[in-house]
C-alpha cells in the first residue's frame, strides 16, 4: 500500500472528545478537549493538553483540581458549544446539571455518563499546550452504563473527535476480545 507523507501531525485515533471542568473565580466552567488520555495505572492518572490561555486552565491552576467528563454522542451540540465559546465570554455554569464529589470543589456534569475527579500532580509546558496530569481521585459512572459491574463502552456511547476530518463520530463495532483474539492463529 502506498504511503503519503503529511509531515508532523496529531493523527492518533480514537481521540476522545471530553469536557474538562474547573471552577474559575468560584464559577463552574467547562471546555472541550480532544488531547486527553490515560497516563498511569498506579496511581490512576489522566493527562490532558490545554492551551495556556484557556479560561479553564486558570481554574485548574487556582484550585489544583479538575474534572474529565466523558459525554455520550447525544451531547455533541453542547460539547461543540463548549469548544467554540470561551468561559471568558459565555457563562457555561448553567449549561449542565452540575454536581460535586469527594473533592467538593470540582464541577462534574450529571449528563455525562462517566466523570473523573482529578487532582493535579504534574504539568509540563510543551509549547502550544501545557500537559496537565491529574491523579484520578474518584470515578463516577451511570449505573445503566455497566455490564456485569464493568464499564461498557457501547452503553456509554462516547463521543470521538476526528482531527483529520474535523468531525465527531461514535465508536464502531466490536471486532474481538482483548487478550484473547491474539491467541488465535493469524
Amino acid at each position: 500500500m502506498e504511503k503519503v507523507q503529511l509531515g508532523p501531525q496529531t493523527l492518533l485515533y480514537p481521540m476522545p472528545a471530553v469536557l474538562v471542568g474547573s471552577k474559575v473565580d468560584e464559577t463552574p466552567n467547562f471546555m472541550t478537549a480532544a488531547w486527553c488520555g490515560i497516563a498511569s495505572h498506579k496511581p490512576p492518572a489522566i493527562s490532558v493538553a490545554i492551551r495556556e490561555g484557556r479560561f479553564t486552565m486558570k481554574g485548574i491552576k487556582e484550585k489544583g483540581m479538575f474534572s474529565i467528563n466523558v459525554p455520550s454522542a447525544d451531547l455533541v451540540k453542547k460539547v461543540d458549544f463548549c469548544g467554540i465559546y470561551s468561559g471568558k465570554k459565555k457563562d457555561k455554569s448553567q449549561f449542565f446539571q452540575i454536581y460535586y464529589g469527594v473533592l467538593e470543589t470540582v464541577p462534574l456534569i450529571q449528563e455525562c455518563p462517566v466523570n473523573l475527579e482529578c487532582k493535579v500532580i504534574h504539568s509540563l509546558d510543551l509549547g502550544s499546550h501545557t500537559l496537565v496530569v491529574g491523579e484520578i481521585m474518584e470515578t463516577y459512572i451511570n449505573k445503566d452504563c455497566l455490564t456485569d459491574g464493568k464499564a461498557d463502552a457501547e452503553k456509554i456511547d462516547p463521543l470521538v473527535y476526528s482531527s483529520g476530518t474535523t468531525q465527531y463520530q461514535r465508536l464502531g463495532e466490536v471486532i474481538g476480545k482483548a487478550f484473547h483474539i491474539g491467541k488465535e492463529k493469524p
